[in-house]
């Protein structure tokens, strides 16, 4: 009986061992290049997401369109013009302006964290009064009143 434990044993420490060298380490841990997402949702003040809108870094010369159903737009890292990196990490605070046609433009600030990092912008309506809007009048030098005075005949 203690041959057989003994054999039992030296078995299933070999088996371990042998499972051991054939798996590989999970590693739970994010790599230094990759951020964490940040996802920001853009809402009307009804509560409705504004498919139109778009969301800018103010040192990035591209505009990130929202999805048009669901108003959100998500992602770890930005590309700068100058073929930086902007990766988003803990502890770091970035800058946003959010806007769409019809509304007023917000800016706004925001500290990432490690986890769950969702912003919700409620952007304004523009109201503008059609019956107040005046046309300009733009005058040229050619623009002048022509003299019609005279009852001569014409040459």
């Amino acid at each position: 009986m203690k041959r057989t434990l003994i054999q039992t044993a030296a078995t299933m420490l070999t088996g371990l061992m042998v499972a051991g060298v054939f798996s590989s380490p999970a590693d739970a841990r994010k790599k230094d290049d990759e951020g964490v997402p940040v996802t920001v949702k853009v809402l009307d003040m009804t509560g409705e997401a504004v498919p139109t809108a778009v969301i800018r870094h103010p040192e990035e010369a591209d505009r990130h369109r929202v999805n048009s159903i669901t108003g959100e737009w998500t992602a770890p890292i930005l590309y700068l013009p100058d073929g930086g990196e902007l990766i988003f990490t803990p502890g770091m605070t970035i800058r946003l302006e959010i806007s769409a046609p019809g509304y007023m433009t917000k800016i706004i600030q925001y500290d990432i964290r490690k986890r769950r990092n969702k912003i919700e912008v409620s952007l304004m309506e523009l109201s503008m009064d059609d019956d107040n809007i005046e046309v300009p009048v733009i005058q040229f030098d050619r623009d002048q009143l022509r003299d019609v005075g005279g009852t001569g005949p014409a040459n």
